[in-house]
């Protein structure tokens, strides 16, 4: 039972809660692309999600990343500053806004990027393999309706 009661309790069975389920999912993955990644290039999960992102995404402001990733302006800001800091970022003015900065790959950003894309893409690649095109379609599918819903939600 997913909302069973335990004494005067509502008991939350984690192993069938969508969000944790998720999460763990999510951080797991993480985590294995984290290795291809990590001790070769010194990053972190936070600044992979920037570089990945500035890589699709070119000359976003910080809090624009921090959207994109549904991750902590604070974390982010962190990043962002290592990222400057060993010169795999750079940042200039917005060429249409003076008061905004904007951020995008330095070309030692792009090279890390076009060594852990296509293994990040490897990975998807193998763990999307087990599923079969019926799947993969239905999974695409829910996905895109859980985001949805969630959007709606949280206006």
């Amino acid at each position: 039972m997913m909302g069973g009661k335990l004494g005067e309790h509502v008991v939350l069975e984690l192993d069938r809660f969508l969000p944790y389920r998720l999460s763990v999912l999510s951080n797991r993955i993480s985590q294995d692309i984290a290795r291809l990644y990590g001790e070769r290039f010194g990053l972190n999960i936070t600044e992979w999600r920037i570089l990945a992102v500035l890589g699709r995404y070119p000359d976003l402001s910080a809090g624009e990343v921090a959207e994109r990733t549904a991750m902590d302006k604070v974390a982010i800001s962190r990043a962002v500053a290592t990222l400057l800091k060993d010169g795999r970022l750079k940042r200039r003015t917005h060429a249409d806004d003076r008061r905004r900065s904007v951020l995008a790959l330095s070309a030692k950003g792009c090279r890390i990027y076009d060594q852990v894309a296509p293994l990040a893409l490897q990975l998807e690649r193998e763990l999307l393999s087990t599923l079969d095109a019926d799947e993969r379609h239905w999974l695409e599918r829910i996905l895109g309706k859980l985001e949805a819903a969630e959007i709606a939600h949280s206006r």
